[in-house]
């Protein structure tokens, strides 16, 4: 079986003594972790413990000082064609030309992605994210969970091996937020392996498989979230902030401080 074929078994994602500094300061100090082919692999942490870094780290958009990261296989420094061609990427606010319609988009980024689409099959993918009325609308008259689905079906169009999804529901409403849940949950079934970023303890724990729990550049603890409350339900620190039964949010408050991050 040759690299691209993806083994089975084999991690799709594979960060490796990770470490990247700004203004003399650590933002990603030593990170090593894997996510595994078919998994829904959360990256969790307060305001700059360094999860969007580690994202661009991945996506090739940033030289780390140290360490390195593999797709499929492939070293993001040294194959970047080919971790690219295997990425999808939805940012925590993707925006669109605001002038375009829906169809003008699907059908500019399918033409990026070297993706063949007739009308039908654009109507039809449309279809499938409750979007096949609003194909003629602007972007700009989207709501925001439309908008949402849209960049989401965009970072897909090309069946990406390893789907990057940075704060993917922030600012939805529940119903919105639930329906973006169910997506990536058939994202994951068609075939795409997703590391996701996310504040909501109640996302995490909905949709991954696993998560890692990072502080200021440092991997502090990964497993699965009933693994992790398990593991962490009588640390002391994790006690002094539960109300009740101890909660992935109570671990996660407990491991790294109750202080706001901005």
């Amino acid at each position: 079986m040759s690299e691209m074929d993806g083994p089975a078994g084999s991690p799709v994602l594979e960060i490796n003594e990770l470490r990247m500094v700004y203004g003399g300061r650590a933002v990603v100090d030593g990170l090593t972790f894997q996510v595994k082919r078919g998994e829904i692999f959360g990256l969790l942490g307060p305001n700059g413990a360094g999860k969007t870094t580690t994202l661009s780290i991945v996506e090739g958009l940033v030289r780390p000082v140290s360490g390195g990261a593999r797709v499929d296989g492939f070293d993001v420094r040294r194959h970047p064609f080919e971790v690219k061609a295997r990425l999808g990427v939805q940012l925590q606010s993707s925006s669109f030309q605001p002038e375009l319609s829906v169809e003008q988009i699907v059908r500019l980024y399918a033409g990026v992605y070297g993706v063949r689409l007739t009308r039908e099959g654009i109507g039809r993918s449309l279809g499938t994210i409750g979007l096949g009325e609003e194909r003629g609308k602007r972007f700009k008259q989207l709501s925001g969970g439309q908008q949402q689905r849209l960049a989401l079906s965009i970072a897909t169009i090309h069946s990406p091996t390893l789907l990057l999804l940075d704060e993917p529901t922030a600012g939805l409403d529940p119903q919105s937020r639930r329906a973006l849940w169910n997506r990536i949950e058939g994202l994951r079934s068609g075939g795409s392996s997703i590391l996701l970023t996310t504040h909501s303890m109640e996302e995490a724990q909905a949709v991954c498989d696993r998560v890692a729990i990072m502080d200021h550049g440092v991997l502090i603890t990964v497993g699965t979230p009933a693994e992790l409350i398990s593991k962490h339900k009588d640390d002391p620190d994790v006690l002094a902030v539960a109300h009740g039964q101890v909660t992935l949010e109570d671990v996660f408050i407990g491991l790294t401080g109750s202080e706001i991050h901005d």
